[in-house]
């Protein structure tokens, strides 16, 4: 419900609050090599902890007992997909459209032309600016609202799950959420704790400073949740509005098709 907006009127700010459209550019880039890199070194990480401890393994599960119908869909849609349709797909039919069928890319397409338009009106697009600013903080005013009870779906499933199968059902999940943990840990204090001290600070004192937005990720297993706070605090530690604004929520596309990468 709130996605969407909250994407839509961060990035625009940012894109339009930028003087220098140039600078969005190199920001651009440097922004897009690092979500090209570091969620591969990722999907790296999780492969080998994956491979070496094999939580799933206890599970005993036999491949071929499984519903094949449940996947079909998946497979079909991914063998027909192409470099092309994919592309073409990122570019929705209208502007309406992307937000009411939830599509991050489109969204994301239509709001970075959006901005730039309206950084390009210069000063005759300052009252719209001022408007977008002003619907940000009301919007981020209801993902308060929001977070405040999100962590209840989280407690609601695992009270589900425990009551209808039992507390032994725990024991393999607890397994899984182990080895997520370790690969987490390898993750961001050897690959994520050499790129901070290679820019000048401390990953342990940064996860230290965002604590309560980690802990509302877990919880309720969505990055999402947490950006526009995330936003809030990077803007007091120092980061440029229009850099926070127009790069946060670039990474929401890679979290909707990662889950391991949160």
């Amino acid at each position: 419900m709130i996605i969407a907006p909250v994407i839509f009127l961060t990035v625009v700010t940012g894109i339009a609050g930028m003087s220098d459209l140039e600078k969005v550019g190199r920001v651009g880039l440097k922004a897009l090599a690092y979500f090209l890199c570091f969620p591969a070194l990722a999907l790296i990480v999780g492969l080998v902890v994956a491979n070496v401890l094999q939580p799933g393994a206890s599970m005993h599960i036999d491949p071929k007992a499984l519903d094949p119908k449940a996947v079909a869909s998946f497979a079909a849609k991914a063998k027909e997909s192409s470099i092309l349709d994919f592309v073409l797909n990122i570019i929705p039919t209208t502007a309406v459209g992307a937000f009411a069928s939830g599509e991050i890319l489109q969204v994301l397409f239509f709001l970075v032309l959006f901005g730039f338009g309206l950084a390009m009106m210069g000063d005759k697009g300052k009252p719209l600016l001022d408007i977008v600013k002003q619907l940000t903080t009301v919007v981020f005013g209801v993902v308060h609202i929001l977070m405040k009870v999100a962590s209840l779906r989280a407690f609601g499933a695992m009270a589900f799950t425990t009551g209808k199968y039992g507390i032994l059902s725990l024991k393999n999940l607890f397994f899984l959420v182990g080895s997520f943990c370790l690969t987490l840990l390898i993750f961001i204090l050897v690959v994520l704790g050499l790129a901070a001290r290679a820019n000048g600070f401390s990953v342990i004192k940064l996860i230290a400073y965002i604590k309560e937005e980690l802990l509302l990720v877990l919880g309720t297993s969505s990055s999402e949740s947490a950006l526009p706070t995330l936003i809030e605090k990077m803007e007091r530690l120092g980061c440029s509005k229009p850099v926070v604004g127009s790069l946060s929520p670039r990474a929401i596309p890679s979290t909707l098709t990662a889950p391991t990468s949160r």
